[in-house]
């Protein structure tokens, strides 16, 4: 049992994406199968590093806001009224908090040099909060965001020379994968909330600067990436079942993460 959890593919794969579906499956109709893309990522971290929070690396920072992100969605859903000027609010801290996970980076380079990587870093995890919460009232949209940006954040990652970063990427996507798989299977929606997509946002952000400040991610990819909320906004026919809608709006996504990829190889490539 040991070695097989200990395989890549079960860390950040299998294992992430039925803690998901159980989730979903669970706690569905209690409108907390948002936390679907969280226990996701949490069995992904887990299994392939541990958690743990002391020495509070860069790494294990993001852990810590990762594993925050879908309470404070809770609170969002349950105890607040959501809408643009809370997801406005809410995406300004988490763009200063990214400022904080690296800042052990960034105070090592020439004040313009981290004037830009920090900045940069921070607008994009809060664009992503800011579009993503957009997509909470929306669950097959949702999910389907969530899940491009993990696996095209994932896989961008390991290409760009960090697996761990990648598995913790895949792990977001086999968590939202679980998610909409139960909707499909059943044909029914369940809540997204920001349960779902400030975790989802939070995450995937946070993995993606890290592996353009820890790896080789070019500065470009996390801008590709960045649209995946939006195309997961593109119309899809009202009378498709929900399977259909979740097929089609993931491959609308998928496109994006498509460009990623290439653009990270092309990135990382040696020079002829």
């Amino acid at each position: 049992m040991e070695s097989f959890l200990q395989h890549p593919a079960v860390q950040g794969g299998v294992a992430p994406f039925v803690a998901g579906l159980i989730v979903a499956a669970l706690l569905g109709r209690a409108r907390l199968g948002g936390l679907a893309v969280a226990a996701g990522y949490a069995v992904a971290i887990a299994l392939v590093s541990g958690i743990a929070f002391s020495p509070l690396t860069a790494l294990r920072k993001i852990a810590l806001l990762a594993l925050a992100a879908p309470l404070a969605g809770i609170a969002i859903d349950f105890a607040l009224r959501s809408g643009r000027a809370l997801a406005l609010v809410v995406a300004a801290i988490c763009g200063g908090l990214t400022i904080w996970v690296f800042w052990s980076v960034l105070q090592h380079k020439a004040p313009g040099e981290a004037a830009l990587l920090g900045g940069g870093a921070a607008l994009y995890v809060a664009w992503l909060v800011a579009a993503t919460m957009t997509l909470s009232a929306e669950p097959v949209r949702a999910g389907a965001a969530a899940l491009v940006l993990g696996l095209g954040t994932g896989i961008s990652a390991i290409l760009a020379a960090s697996a761990l970063l990648g598995l913790y990427g895949i792990g977001l996507a086999a968590g939202a994968g679980g998610f909409l798989l139960w909707q499909m299977v059943t044909g029914r929606r369940i809540a997204a909330g920001a349960t779902l997509t400030l975790s989802a946002a939070v995450a995937g952000g946070l993995f993606g600067a890290a592996a353009l400040f820890l790896a080789k991610l070019p500065w470009h990819v996390p801008i590709v990436l960045a649209l995946v909320p939006l195309a997961a906004r593109l119309p899809v026919p009202a009378r498709f079942p929900i399977w259909a809608q979740a097929i089609l709006l993931s491959v609308y996504c998928f496109v994006l993460a498509v460009i990623a990829f290439l653009l990270t190889s092309q990135g990382v490539a040696p020079p002829a």
